[in-house]
């Protein structure tokens, strides 16, 4: 990230709608570890580019779904809500985008931030 940080604190226009298609993200340069802004179908997010586990870059992570059971067929899994969950590149802890909250050890959620969209404008607080 060679572009100037944002102040922290505030509200900011990061991107415009166009700029970050579904199933991508933008790392914005705002605070110490930056911003991962992530389109989920036609929904956005952002997160904190800092996993709690040991500081690894969490936005260069992959974003997928979950590994459930599957009920219909036992001994097999099945990926769930696709998209909506970004891992560590590190360890792969994996974190709902939404909430950021990780199955892995509950009380180390992440920072997730507002997000809103105003015409074609994707502005987040952070």
């Amino acid at each position: 990230m060679n572009e100037p940080r944002l102040a922290r604190g505030r509200e900011h226009v990061v991107a415009t709608v166009a700029e970050i298609p579904p199933g991508t993200h933008k790392l914005v340069p705002i605070g110490r570890y930056g911003v991962g802004v992530y389109n989920v179908n036609g929904t956005f997010y952002a997160i904190t580019n800092y996993c709690p586990h040991e500081g690894g870059p969490l936005c260069s992570g992959r974003v997928r779904g979950r590994t459930v059971v599957d009920e219909s067929a036992p001994g097999d899994a099945v990926e769930v809500r696709d998209q909506e969950f970004v891992y560590c590149p590190w360890h792969q802890w994996g974190f709902e985008l939404a909430t950021g909250t990780t199955a892995v050890k509950p009380e180390w959620s992440i920072r997730t931030y507002p997000v809103r969209v105003v015409g074609e404008d994707i502005l987040i607080t952070a």
